[in-house]
């Protein structure tokens, strides 16, 4: 399983990676293998604000579906459109190409409570 240094993480499997106040967000690579094949993103909260810890959309694989959590209080700003076609981006290039949404963060003391890559990676076993 890949883990990027360069990017904090969530118990839950997120990544956020932060420029400035704004930042993108994904689903690690831990969780798309667990999930499986992705075949459908849906997030209904753009221009929403959210706390940190919130669902902001799912993810439907061929086996389940499962809520996503944004990692750090804010706005949702916009979706990764490539996804509306290509959901299974999140599959193949889950720090990359897959990301999920791009969002303005409101609190970025909660930086804090992320994992970094090290942290991340004893979480998932590695």
């Amino acid at each position: 399983m890949e883990v990027k240094e360069n990017l904090s993480y969530t118990n839950d499997h997120e990544w956020i990676k932060i420029d400035g106040n704004t930042a993108l967000v994904g689903i690690t690579d831990f969780a798309q293998s667990e999930l499986g094949d992705i075949v459908f993103i849906e997030v209904e909260t753009i221009s929403e604000d959210l706390n940190k810890n919130e669902v902001f959309g799912t993810v439907e694989a061929v086996k389940t579906v499962s809520d996503l959590f944004i990692p750090m209080s804010g706005k949702v700003l916009e979706f990764n459109s490539a996804l509306e076609d290509n959901p299974e981006l999140v599959n193949e290039s889950p720090y990359d190409d897959g990301w999920i949404i791009k969002m303005e963060i409101s609190n970025l003391d909660e930086i804090s409570d992320l994992l970094d890559y090290q942290a991340y990676k004893i979480l998932i076993g590695q």
